[in-house]
């Protein structure tokens, strides 16, 4: 693999020199930088940054000409998003329910009618697994043209052993032959089958006695997360299945505080999830539970916005000394789009973070809700060197202020270029 070298870049953004592994509180407003700046990549990882000024006192001539030059005059450089929460792996759109939304359906009553999850759920049974990898490989792609680098991937729409496990192969192979940096999560408990509807400890047991064991088995995935939420799963059924996840090495990652306070982020934080997510009702108890904690609060902003739902209280959060990470939801009900460019954008207008804090959200404290931060989320000697060159751009609080047009014109994975956009 041919050393890169990225000369001219007008700022290097968020860069560090002992990197972290989260940034929570008033650091999450603190953003380093430099001007004038060079950045070099060798072996996969990035191995030198400076200013342009001690660009030949820190590499040498023959390393300078071995390498491969990329000049980045009027553009900045961005260590890549990572998307902590998505459900990418799923079998056809749902558009059909989105009109039912605009109509005023909400989310569990179009789910009460069958739809929502569990209409995945249906087509999930009849697809193949080339089927799914190939569409979801067509996603893959699109969210690495909009500067995205590592992506958490669940199951969830099978909701049976069989097609709960056909998704976290799917996701396995994805895993080996996708650039991108990707974390797999067993979510068997995402919803209750409509066969199980009035005996959900049933459907619990199953969980815990037949899909966690497979899943272990087989190791396809690295963490579990549960839909405790109302109308979906309660505290108990939490407790009961994180405690059989947690014996077979698999910690969570919790859907939480959705539609109501439901107890989530408790229960979360009770058995050491690295993340607790969505969050829209969160209050002083939630706060205080998770301060001091290692869960990362995520916020979903896609699936508020596409459901007109309250929007978490981002700003009290941070205020109160917590981190934040902020991730897509990427998925085809409730948020159906990956752009992590736009849930940037999100957090500066929906929820009033600065840029600052939206670009610590989206990249360092998300790698953190992958257990990836020692490798990615920041510009660190011996991090893997996964950044995105971006179209000339005056500022970088210009990229969450721009919304809407993608303003990444190099994506740089793994130390070698993935795509240029036009």
């Amino acid at each position: 693999m041919q050393d890169i070298i990225i000369a001219n870049i007008k700022e290097l953004v968020q860069v560090e020199d002992s990197p972290a592994l989260m940034v929570k509180g008033k650091a999450m407003g603190q953003l380093k930088t430099i001007q004038n700046a060079f950045l070099q990549i060798s072996g996969g990882l990035i191995v030198s940054f400076g200013t342009m000024h001690e660009f030949h006192q820190k590499i040498s001539k023959e390393r300078i000409d071995s390498s491969r030059i990329i000049d980045a005059t009027d553009k900045m450089v961005f260590p890549s998003f990572c998307d902590s929460h998505t459900h990418l792996v799923y079998p056809a759109s749902r558009e059909i329910e989105y009109i039912d939304k605009i109509k005023g359906l909400s989310y569990e009553e179009i789910a009460k009618r069958g739809g929502g999850i569990l209409n995945s759920a249906r087509r999930m049974q009849e697809i193949s697994e080339e089927e799914l990898i190939q569409s979801a490989l067509g996603r893959l792609k699109e969210i690495i043209s909009f500067g995205t680098g590592a992506v958490e991937i669940k199951s969830g729409y099978g909701l049976t052993t069989g097609s709960e496990l056909k998704m976290l192969r799917v996701i396995k192979k994805l895993k080996e032959i996708s650039p991108l940096t990707i974390k797999s999560t067993f979510l068997g408990a995402h919803a209750v089958p409509l066969e199980y509807k009035s005996r959900q400890s049933d459907y619990v047991d199953l969980i815990i006695n037949e899909m966690i064991p497979m899943v272990a088995s087989e190791e396809l995935a690295d963490y579990i997360d549960v839909f405790c939420d109302r109308g979906f799963f309660m505290v108990e059924d939490t407790d009961r299945i994180l405690n059989a996840g947690m014996k077979y090495g698999l910690r969570p990652k919790i859907h939480a505080n959705e539609l109501d306070y439901s107890g989530g982020i408790q229960v979360g934080v009770k058995y050491n999830a690295l993340s607790v997510d969505h969050l829209e009702y969160t209050g002083d108890e939630e706060i205080e539970a998770l301060l001091g904690t290692e869960t990362m609060p995520t916020i979903l902003p896609g699936a508020a916005f596409f459901l007109n739902m309250p929007y978490a209280p981002a700003r009290k959060m941070i205020d109160a000394g917590l981190p934040l990470a902020m991730a897509s939801d990427f998925n085809p009900g409730s948020s159906p789009s990956g752009n992590m460019q736009l849930i940037l954008s999100m957090a500066c207008i929906l929820y009033r973070m600065t840029p600052e804090e939206g670009i610590n959200a989206t990249t360092i404290n998300t790698a953190y809700a992958m257990d990836l931060s020692e490798e990615l989320g920041s510009i660190a000697v011996g991090k893997k060197a996964n950044v995105f060159i971006t179209k000339p751009i005056p500022t970088y609080q210009f990229l969450p202020y721009y919304y809407g047009s993608n303003k990444v014109e190099t994506a740089i994975l793994n130390g070698k270029v993935e795509c240029v956009n036009d």
